[in-house]
C-alpha cells in the first residue's frame, strides 16, 4: 500500500491508475509517452522522483526505473544527476520546414536557405538547360548516381575544397538531409551511438530519433569539438560514428581549426568511427579559387563520408548534394541510395551542372559571400556584444540571451512581435542548459531593410 496520501499532493504527473495493466513498466511507459506527445507534459517538465511515483502507484521502485529507461531510449525524457528527470526539449517540437504558415507581415529569421531573392543566374541556367534540347535524356531511371558529365562537374566542385575522388566514389543526392538519411540507414543500426557537438543541426537530431540512433554530445571550445573529451567518451561507451560541420557549425557558427581537425582525426582513426563530414558552407569560407583549409576527408578518407550540398550556397529549391566516399562504403551507400531514392532528379542535377560548367556557380557563391558579410555587419550594429563567428560569411548568428522563459514561449512571443527566430532548445542534443541562445538567420528576411527591421524588433524584445 502507498505510504503517503496523494489526494492533494502537487505531483507534476499523475498516471491514470485505472489504465495500468501488466507488464506495469511498459504500461507506465506507454502512458508517459502518450502524455508527452499529446502535450499534457511540456518539454522541460520535471517528472516525479521514481520513489515518489512508485509510492503513488503502489509499485516497486525498479518498475518505475524500467519505465523511465524505456522512455529515455526513445529520447522522450532525460535524467540529470542530482536534479531529476525531465521531458526532453525536442519532444513534440514542430520544426517548421517552410515559411507557408508565417504571417505575411512576419519577418523570417528562423529558416536558413540563403538569400533566395538573388537567384537570377539559376533561372538563366534553367532556361539554358531547356533550350539545349536534350531533356528527354534526363527523364529516365538511368544513371542512378548521376549522369557521367554531372559527376564530372561534381568532382570539379569538390576538388576546389580539397576533396579528390573519381566518378566511382561520388553520388548525387536530393539535398544534404536526404544524404544524411541514406548514410544513417545504410551504415548504422538502431541503438548505435553517434558523437556530435552539444548543439547541432536540428534536423539531424530529429532524424537520429526517428531511426532510434543515440546521439552523444561532446563539449567543445572556440576551436570545435574537443578531441580529448571525444576520446574519453569512446573509451567509456561504444561509439559508432561522429557527425561534424567543420567550416561553420549549425547553429553555433564555430569553425574547427586545422590543429583540432588533426587531433580529431587521430581519435576517429583509433576508434574506427564513421565520420559524416557535412560541409554545406565550405565554399563560403575563403572562396573556391583560394580555398585554404584541409577537409577531414583528406585526413581519414577511409572512414569519412563527405557531404557538399548546393542547396544553401547555390539554390535551396534545387535539392542537390554531392557525397564523396571511399571503396569500403561504396556498396552500402549505393544500395541505400537506390532503395530510398532510386535516383535524384536528373533535371535538378543538370541545372547545378550547368552552373558549375559555365562558371556561374562561383559567381553565385561570391554574391552570397558579399550579401552574408553585409547582413553580418547589420547584425553587429544591433548586437555588438555578440561573439563574432569564425567567418563573416555565415548565414546566421548564435546570440546568447538572458531570457529564462520556456523556449516555445520565447518563439511565440517573438512571432507575435513580428519575427520568427529559433531558440537553442531546437538544437541541443541532450540536457537543456541555463545559458540559452537564439539562432538568428540573416539570409531569409527578404531584403536588407526587412532584416534591419527584424533585428530592431529582436533587440527591443530582448531589452524589455
Amino acid at each position: 500500500m502507498p505510504i503517503n496520501s496523494f489526494d492533494n499532493f502537487p505531483m507534476s504527473w499523475k498516471p491514470n491508475k485505472s489504465l495500468m495493466k501488466q507488464p506495469y513498466f511498459t504500461s507506465l511507459a506507454d502512458q508517459l509517452e502518450h502524455d508527452i506527445k499529446n502535450g499534457s507534459l511540456a518539454p522541460g517538465t520535471k517528472l516525479p522522483p521514481q520513489r515518489e511515483l512508485a509510492d503513488y502507484l503502489d509499485l516497486n521502485f525498479t518498475t518505475i526505473t524500467r519505465a523511465y529507461n524505456l522512455c529515455k531510449k526513445k529520447g522522450l525524457i532525460y535524467g540529470t544527476t542530482g536534479r531529476g528527470t525531465f521531458v526532453s526539449p525536442h519532444v513534440n517540437e514542430s520544426i517548421t520546414i517552410t515559411g507557408a504558415d508565417l504571417s505575411p507581415s512576419c519577418i523570417e529569421m528562423g529558416m536558413v536557405s540563403g538569400f533566395e531573392q538573388y537567384n537570377e543566374l539559376v533561372a538563366q541556367a534553367t532556361k539554358s538547360v531547356v533550350e539545349k534540347g536534350y531533356l528527354n535524356s534526363l527523364y529516365g531511371y538511368s544513371y542512378p548516381t548521376g549522369h557521367p558529365h554531372q559527376l564530372a562537374a561534381a568532382i570539379r566542385w569538390l576538388e576546389q575544397m580539397g576533396v579528390h575522388v573519381d566518378s566511382s566514389h561520388i553520388a548525387i543526392f536530393s539535398g544534404a538531409q536526404n544524404t544524411l538519411t541514406v548514410a544513417l540507414i545504410s551504415l548504422f543500426e538502431p541503438g548505435d551511438k553517434i558523437a556530435t557537438d552539444e548543439y547541432t543541426y536540428s534536423n539531424f537530431v530529429e532524424l537520429a530519433k526517428l531511426l532510434h540512433i543515440q546521439l552523444v554530445p561532446i563539449p567543445g571550445d572556440h576551436n570545435g569539438m574537443r578531441a580529448d573529451l571525444l576520446e574519453l567518451q569512446c573509451k567509456q561507451k561504444k561509439i559508432n560514428g561522429i557527425y561534424l560541420m567543420p567550416s561553420c557549425a549549425n547553429p553555433t557558427t564555430i569553425k574547427i581549426s586545422l590543429s583540432r581537425k588533426r587531433e580529431l582525426a587521430e581519435v576517429i582513426r583509433r576508434h574506427k568511427l564513421i565520420l559524416i563530414e557535412d560541409e554545406i558552407f565550405a565554399c563560403m569560407i575563403t572562396g573556391l579559387d583560394k580555398f585554404e583549409t584541409i577537409p577531414l576527408f583528406s585526413l581519414v578518407p577511409e572512414q569519412t563520408l563527405y557531404i557538399s550540398s548546393t542547396s544553401k550556397t547555390l539554390c535551396s529549391g534545387i535539392r542537390i548534394a554531392f557525397l564523396a566516399f571511399t571503396e569500403n562504403f561504396r556498396e552500402k551507400i549505393l544500395h541505400g541510395l537506390f532503395n530510398s531514392n532510386i535516383k535524384t532528379s536528373s533535371l535538378d542535377a543538370e541545372i547545378i551542372t550547368e552552373l558549375i560548367l559555365n562558371g556561374n556557380a562561383y559567381a553565385i557563391v561570391e554574391k552570397k559571400r558579399e550579401l552574408a558579410a553585409k547582413a553580418g555587419a547589420i547584425f553587429e550594429r544591433y548586437f555588438p556584444e555578440c561573439p563574432p563567428p569564425a567567418t563573416p560569411y555565415c548565414f546566421y548568428r548564435w546570440l546568447p540571451i538572458l531570457n529564462t522563459k520556456p523556449s516555445s514561449q520565447v518563439e511565440k512571443e517573438l512571432e507575435h512581435a513580428g519575427i520568427r527566430v529559433y531558440h537553442s532548445d531546437r538544437f541541443i542534443v541532450r540536457n537543456p542548459t541555463d545559458k540559452p541562445f537564439l539562432r538568428v538567420s540573416l539570409s531569409d528576411a527578404g531584403s536588407m531593410s526587412k532584416l534591419e527591421k527584424g533585428l530592431a524588433i529582436l533587440k527591443e524584445y530582448l531589452e524589455t
